[in-house]
């Protein structure tokens, strides 16, 4: 059954990271930086966005990653380093949250038809659409890199707290790690997944 579910939930899995990715990309080159325009990340084709490695571990742990984007922010133009790679950072969990947002709205317009049979199909197409990209979201703004919410929390710090944050990131991937195989980072981005979904749905419903 898990895998059959996860199968039904790729479609929200491959367009979640897709767009999460493709946002830190266009972000980057609206601000003056045209290294993901040059790596081929400006695109909605998941292939360029995919690493592999990530991808089956989501099959195989239910946990997984994409590529991330390559950003030089000596390349942005009229925003410092804080700022710039704050806003790259919080283009992706914001994207997620337009697409969870879309979704609900989808759901809303397919409440009348839920008994029919097209209607259950579509709602169980369009339902992990909405729950993935909040807990993408949710996940990414954890703040320990390498995750983005490392780079907002850095953006809005003063400069020593930034330097503080930024000097973590060569420990991140294993603190990460740590948090991950113990449960405390569901501790953490659940409670703010949850906090998402209510305000999300009020918005909707």
């Amino acid at each position: 059954m898990q895998i059959v579910e996860m199968l039904v939930a790729l479609p929200a899995i491959l367009i979640a990271l897709t767009f999460h990715e493709y946002a830190h990309g266009k972000v980057a080159d609206l601000l003056g930086d045209d290294t993901p325009y040059y790596q081929g990340r400006l695109t909605l084709n998941p292939l360029p966005h995919i690493d592999w490695i990530g991808f089956a571990m989501l099959f195989i742990f239910h946990f997984g990653w994409a590529k991330p984007v390559q950003v030089n922010p000596n390349n942005f133009r009229n925003v410092g380093y804080k700022k710039g790679m704050m806003l790259v950072s919080l283009a992706g969990p914001v994207m997620n949250l337009l697409l969870a947002l879309a979704g609900l709205v989808l759901l809303k317009v397919l409440w009348p038809y839920q008994l029919s049979e097209w209607g259950r199909l579509s709602t169980a197409i369009i339902s992990p659409l909405v729950s993935i990209n909040i807990i993408l979201a949710a996940f990414n703004l954890i703040p320990l890199p390498p995750l983005d919410g490392s780079k907002v929390l850095a953006g809005l710090l003063p400069d020593a707290g930034a330097r503080l944050m930024y000097s973590l990131e060569q420990y991140g991937p294993l603190l990460l790690l740590l948090l991950i195989m113990t449960g405390s980072a569901s501790k953490i981005f659940l409670p703010l997944a949850n906090a998402m979904y209510g305000l999300l749905y009020g918005l909707v419903f």
